[in-house]
């Protein structure tokens, strides 16, 4: 061994490929991992449910304008130390082109997809 190296490590450095010797390096078996969900918590206080429910809602909305690919529809309410007790915070039915009802959950009336302008189904406004 000259200096202090393996031969193979010196071909593969050197790029060579001598004859049928298959490749050193070998690209991975599995494929990469597609992208994972994650959930950021925020804490703030509020009064009671009704009030904590409204400045969620109000977070949820500002930070899906600032950044699209949140999925709002995945935000959930619970006390910060009951986790377990997640509430959904919007609606999220399933429309006829495959959108979901970004308004609040128990909304009166039509369902909404996102956007300004956004597709309405439902049975509308009921007396």
């Amino acid at each position: 061994m000259r200096d202090n190296r393996p031969a193979y490590w010196r071909r593969w450095m050197a790029g060579a490929s001598n004859g049928d010797d298959p490749p050193l390096v070998a690209p991975p078996c599995r494929p990469s991992r597609p992208d994972r969900y994650f959930t950021a918590h925020l804490g703030f206080t509020a009064a009671d449910l009704v009030a904590a429910r409204e400045v969620a809602v109000g977070y949820a909305e500002a930070l899906s304008l600032l950044r699209p690919e949140l999925a709002i529809g995945a935000s959930a309410l619970s006390p910060a130390d009951a986790w377990q007790r997640a509430e959904r915070l919007f609606c999220g039915a399933l429309g006829p082109d495959g959108e979901r009802c970004v308004d609040v959950t128990g909304h009166p009336g039509f369902h909404h997809a996102p956007g300004p302008g956004g597709l309405g189904w439902g049975d509308g406004d009921r007396g």
